[in-house]
């Protein structure tokens, strides 16, 4: 297998092709001065079976991976399987409205008119992927984000509420501590109380898992009530680090560390999930 990286990710695109024992290439992306992207591959030819590796968000990386496959299929690839780190537009999984786009059918629909695997990681919402006529993975990132926290010292793994107990479970698991998920007490119409449901946080190193981090808000918040309830440290991660509107630097303020893997790069990406991927498309 051949793995093509965009300009998102490029680290776990080098990575995964490290994984899979692969050649990697990296795509050549500009812009007109209009915006419009401009790909190239400089290869002579491609007779193997591809793996293209870029996000979906923003926009501008959707349409560059359009490019990227298609100039793949011009060189002769084999296959294309597309692996989609950080998956934009999942979570608009119905029309809630009416008269909204299902935005991620259309995303997935448009990643099938070449790709005959679609993989992701933590994928908001998995149900998602069904839409996919070919093979897909969602690759699950709590594996990775517990080999990390080996010997870290965390005592309490927290889930930022129920939905999500099973990713704090999974990470707990692989470092041997407790875990919970957060519940939220309205104590007066502007108090909201903010806690784990079943577990004393009280003189633990807490370790918050989320899939997604975009302002942050939830964990400013539980950030802040963990420490009144005595928590000894309070740590942040989560797969996919958006980080949007200064959430970094505020997250920074209330909690001892932030950290997020490397679906989407910043300057807290430093868990890989390429061991995960790799592992699910050997097979």
């Amino acid at each position: 297998m051949i793995v093509i990286g965009g300009t998102s990710s490029k680290k776990l695109a080098q990575d995964l092709a490290k994984e899979l024992n692969s050649k990697y290439v990296q795509a050549q992306v500009s812009r007109f001065p209009d915006g419009e992207c401009y790909v190239r591959i400089e290869e002579d030819a491609l007779d193997d079976d591809v793996i293209v590796v870029q996000n979906t968000h923003p926009d501008t990386n959707l349409v560059e991976m359009l490019l990227i496959q298609d100039a793949a299929l011009g060189l002769g690839a084999r296959s294309i399987t597309s692996v989609v780190p950080y998956f934009g537009y999942s979570r608009q999984d119905e029309r809630f409205h009416k008269g909204e786009a299902l935005s991620a059918k259309v995303m997935v629909d448009i990643m099938g008119l070449n790709s005959i695997r679609l993989a992701s990681v933590d994928v908001h919402k998995p149900v998602v992927l069904e839409w996919f006529a070919g093979k897909t993975y969602n690759i699950f990132a709590a594996e990775s984000i517990g080999e990390f926290f080996k010997d870290s010292g965390i005592d309490l793994v927290l889930a930022p509420d129920e939905g999500a107990l099973d990713r704090a479970a999974a990470v707990a698991k692989a470092i041997n501590a407790e875990f919970d998920n957060l519940e939220k007490t309205r104590l007066s119409g502007e108090v909201v109380r903010m806690a784990p449901k079943n577990v004393d946080a009280k003189d633990k190193s807490v370790l918050i898992v989320d899939d997604i981090i975009s302002t942050g808000g939830t964990i400013e918040a539980a950030a802040n009530q963990l420490k009144m309830l005595g928590a000894k440290s309070v740590i942040a991660v989560c797969t996919h680090g958006l980080f949007a509107k200064d959430a970094l630097n505020k997250l920074r303020k209330c909690c001892n560390a932030v950290y997020s893997t490397n679906t989407i790069e910043n300057e807290v990406s430093v868990i890989s999930v390429a061991p995960q991927i790799a592992k699910l498309l050997r097979d």
